[in-house]
């Protein structure tokens, strides 16, 4: 081969390789740079799945997921020191990550609200109609753990309120809410205190059936951006994106279509 057409192929394949070098380092920068990580109640599992694809299909944005429990989302932040947006099952755990200085505060909204109920097996064998009837003798029962997850709190501060002792019927406390749905589904117990919207996925709604608790407050959702962000304008555009009319039709799908919050 001629040595000026040698020098000349040698100087392509040199260009092409600077050229691929460049384009996969700005696609790599790029990818990351639209990426984040959202850490959120595993009650909320259902319609964050939905909401998070959605998000990616609109605007070519990455959103990881890691689903728990409020203690676990909290360590998460603290010892791991990872995630961009925390979503949880009710205030308390919002309040403490940001009193530890781990949210941005003016990104703080509230998304929805939803209800704790009881839930029991079609049919109501037990008869239960109140939060006292889980303290009757032979009523198998299991809660959230108040130290690890957000319906666990809530339980327990009603059990307080109505002075119920379940400490004898008590089978089971989980690190999660939908841990519970387990427990009932498969005849564990008889019953649990979950959140409303839970009866409507597919695996509860024609199995288990809802007793309302006299006196139960709605739980406001929150969602806001860390301060840990690596990636601050994702993480508002997403928290954005989650109480938008669109995100609102599939939170409506789960059951809380009632508990907008304006």
């Amino acid at each position: 081969m001629d040595k000026k057409i040698m020098a000349f192929v040698i100087g392509l394949l040199i260009l092409s390789a600077v050229t691929g070098a460049y384009l996969i380092t700005g696609n790599s920068k790029t990818m990351k740079g639209s990426e984040i990580t959202v850490l959120a109640g595993a009650g909320l599992m259902k319609p964050m799945n939905e909401i998070i694809t959605n998000f990616e299909k609109k605007t070519g944005k990455k959103v990881n997921v890691q689903y728990g429990g409020s203690g676990e989302l909290l360590a998460t932040l603290m010892t791991s020191k990872k995630g961009d947006v925390l979503i949880t099952g009710e205030y308390t755990t919002m309040d403490k990550a940001k009193e530890k200085g781990y949210i941005i505060n003016d990104t703080i909204v509230n998304v929805t609200s939803h209800k704790p109920v009881i839930a029991v097996k079609r049919g109501n064998p037990k008869n239960i109609t109140s939060l006292k009837d889980l303290g009757k003798e032979n009523v198998r029962v299991a809660i959230g753990d108040p130290k690890a997850c957000a319906i666990g709190k809530v339980a327990q501060k009603m059990f307080d309120k109505e002075g119920v002792n379940i400490n004898e019927n008590l089978v089971a406390k989980t690190p999660t809410v939908n841990q519970l749905l387990t427990y009932i589904l498969s005849g564990q117990v008889d019953a649990v205190i979950i959140w409303e919207d839970m009866l409507t996925w597919n695996n509860s709604k024609s199995k288990l059936e809802m007793i309302e608790i006299e006196g139960a407050k709605n739980q406001t959702i929150p969602a806001a951006v860390t301060s840990i962000s690596g990636n601050v304008e994702t993480s508002k555009e997403f928290v954005e994106y989650i109480k938008s009319d669109e995100a609102r039709v599939i939170w409506g799908k789960m059951g809380v279509q009632s508990h907008f919050l304006i």
